[in-house]
């Protein structure tokens, strides 16, 4: 940035993240940011059990380079974080003295080491920022809720700002009472760059990799590509095929995964006599693009869902989106009979009757598929950037001037 240096900005993780090392990348080359990532465990890339996945997972895309990345002591011990005190790393104190930052973004307050981190950043004089997944339709009891508010509205208010990742994120820090001037649209995004690129692929390609995945015809598939996982309800495609399989739809189902509750879903494919049905089991990042781009419908029955980056990532490839009405992502991304179908989670009815004619009509597909792109293209690292500097310019620090972006 002519005439002023870069506003020196840090990112405390727990450890390097597929989605976020790319948009460190990202910032880190604009003129006006200086981009430090601080991580408590370099798990993910030393490769350790991740327990959703219920395996030992190592990504394979590059989550150190374009930015500053550095560990904190002990970093190369630490496992993946099961609870508040799972993670207090002390050494994170003199990290962020020694790092000399402009202003600090943390994800979320857990584990304790988030905390610590916020608190060094404050006695430092550092404004703190906070980006977080939750909302309120993720369901807790009344006296958690209760104590929830409490406790939350305290600690936003002693932060400079939170950073939403969507409208439904918004409505959360707002019902926690952080004020409209402090909430920053931030979106949870992927490197859509990267997936739109790897999904292109030719017809050859495409035929081979639906073989790949156990397709030997040209019927529609239907992809679930998310961790084995109760609150994923995987179980809920197998029904709904089921149902579709007994009226004389033509498609066929891949799921995509790993995890605790695969051998629970294999005997109910059995079970159902699912003949249509392919477990192909985990796919690392590097190929994940062109599964997506292999297939035609994506579907994520979830509930209990923050947010849902498998949303993102099947847009960017051109899939008409079928998801349920709780996902977190759902009010920005998904437009119920435009880009795709909404469900009420847990209804296998609905979740049938919403596939029947995007499975029936390769026009829609097409159409829905081609909304999604364009969907997606506005919720992307350039609107994360654009929310910062806003956010960054709320504390008094010299970063280009933008548009305010409705959180």
């Amino acid at each position: 940035m002519t005439g002023s240096r870069a506003v020196r900005l840090g990112f405390l993780n727990t450890h390097p993240i597929q989605y976020f090392a790319p948009l460190y990348a990202y910032l880190n080359r604009e003129e006006d940011f200086s981009v430090t990532a601080l991580y408590l465990s370099d798990y993910s890339v030393r490769g350790a059990k991740d327990h959703a996945f219920d395996r030992l997972v190592k990504w394979d895309i590059d989550l150190l380079s374009g930015y500053d990345a550095r560990f904190i002591a002990g970093a190369d011990r630490r496992e993946e974080p099961r609870g508040f005190f799972s993670i207090l790393a002390p050494g994170l104190w003199n990290e962020i003295g020694r790092s000399a930052l402009d202003a600090l973004v943390v994800h979320g307050h857990s584990p304790a080491a988030q905390i610590v981190g916020i608190a060094a950043a404050k006695a430092s004089g550092i404004p703190v920022f906070t980006r977080g997944e939750t909302h309120l339709g993720l369901t807790r009891s009344a006296p958690k809720v209760w104590l929830r508010k409490s406790i939350m509205s305290s600690f936003y208010a002693r932060l400079d700002g939170v950073l939403a990742i969507g409208s439904a994120n918004a409505e959360f820090y707002r019902a926690m009472g952080v004020p409209e001037q402090r909430i920053f649209l931030t979106p949870y995004t992927v490197d859509n760059a990267r997936f739109t690129a790897a999904a292109q692929v030719t017809e050859a390609e495409r035929n081979n990799l639906r073989c790949l995945l156990g397709v030997q015809d040209s019927r529609p598939i239907v992809l679930f590509s998310a961790k084995f996982e109760g609150r994923k309800r995987p179980a809920d495609i197998l029904r709904a095929a089921a149902q579709l399989n007994a009226e004389g739809a033509v498609f066929q189902v891949v799921m995509v995964g790993s995890g605790g509750c695969e051998a629970e879903l294999r005997g109910l494919t059995a079970s159902l006599g699912l003949p249509n049905v392919h477990f192909h089991g985990f796919v690392n990042q590097a190929a994940i693009p062109r599964i997506y781009g292999a297939c035609d419908i994506f579907v994520l029955p979830s509930e209990q869902e923050p947010w849902g980056l498998a949303i993102n990532e099947a847009m960017c490839a051109g899939l008409p989106i079928v998801a349920s009405a709780g996902i977190g992502c759902v009010p920005d991304l998904v437009r119920d009979g435009v880009n795709g179908r909404v469900f009420r989670a847990g209804n296998i009815g609905d979740l049938t009757s919403v596939l029947r004619p995007l499975l029936a009509d390769a026009g829609l597909r097409r159409q829905m598929g081609a909304a999604s792109v364009e969907i997606v293209s506005h919720w992307s690292f350039a609107e994360v950037c654009k929310g910062l500097r806003m956010a960054l310019r709320s504390a008094g620090l010299p970063v280009r001037p933008c548009q305010r972006i409705a959180a």
